[in-house]
């Protein structure tokens, strides 16, 4: 039986981002199939950041393209990239503290309607938002305290309320940036398993440092050095490779 063709879904050409005489990002040039999750690894100012800023619209590219479903959205604002179904999920929490966990999935899910611009909604508009936004909750393991400040959430808990966040948003492409930073082993492995989860019928990229959280989830993996691709391929391809060992790797870790 032949396979179906890989289809993709984003792609840049010879994408370059100078600061000064600095390139963050070095004539990058990368595809991403639909459906798959796919790692930006790479060491410390390998230009990563850069990378999903550009992609994300919170950078504007000094050349080069940005095709996301055949279209070039290089220099979009991010408001607009993030109506076509691009959305990032920041290394920083991104939630908003003095909401209660609820109320920060609900804000989320109202941007998806009209209700924003409805200053005299009634309140049963918004109420009507409660249950999609206890469901998505449920979808990342939150099920308790609900009505709690957001700021009082440990912190493996706010990731999971920034990914509701972000589902809320019904991504196509989701950019994950350091989905497990600062995490212990437990939250690791819980964080892991609901990124593979979220990803079910949608694209997602990661910037992650954790490697085995990287050969765990991932189908692909570039990997970034000086702003440029140094490889691109499978969790096995990119680990045996020499240059990944003597650049990034060590000669040693899995």
């Amino acid at each position: 039986m032949i396979a179906a063709p890989v289809k993709t879904l984003v792609s840049t050409v010879d994408l370059v981002k100078s600061y000064g005489g600095f390139r963050a990002t070095d004539g990058v040039s990368l595809a991403i199939a639909e459906g798959s999750i796919h790692a930006i690894i790479g060491p410390n100012g390998a230009g990563k950041t850069t990378f999903f800023n550009l992609i994300s619209g919170f950078a504007k590219p000094t050349s080069g393209r940005i095709v996301f479903a055949g279209r070039d959205i290089a220099g979009l604002a991010p408001a607009a990239i993030a109506k076509l179904g691009i959305v990032r999920s920041f290394q920083i929490n991104s939630i908003f503290p003095h909401l209660t966990v609820l109320e920060n999935v609900r804000v989320a899910l109202e941007a998806k309607t009209d209700l924003p611009y409805k200053f005299l909604a009634p309140g049963s508009a918004m109420r009507a938002l409660d249950e999609p936004a206890r469901a998505l909750l449920a979808r990342v393991g939150i099920t308790k305290n609900l009505d709690v400040q957001a700021a009082t959430l440990p912190y493996g808990r706010k990731r999971s309320l920034e990914l509701a966040i972000a589902l809320a948003l019904d991504p196509v492409l989701l950019l994950l940036d350091e989905p497990t930073a600062g995490m212990g082993n437990e939250d690791i492995e819980r964080v892991t398993d609901l990124v593979r989860e979220v990803a079910k019928g949608r694209t997602v990229m990661l910037v992650e440092h954790n490697l085995r959280v990287v050969a765990d989830l991932s189908d692909r993996i570039t990997v970034l050095q000086r702003g440029k691709v140094l490889v691109d391929g499978t969790y096995d391809e990119v680990r045996n490779d020499q240059r990944v060992i003597d650049a990034y790797l060590g000669g040693g870790h899995a």
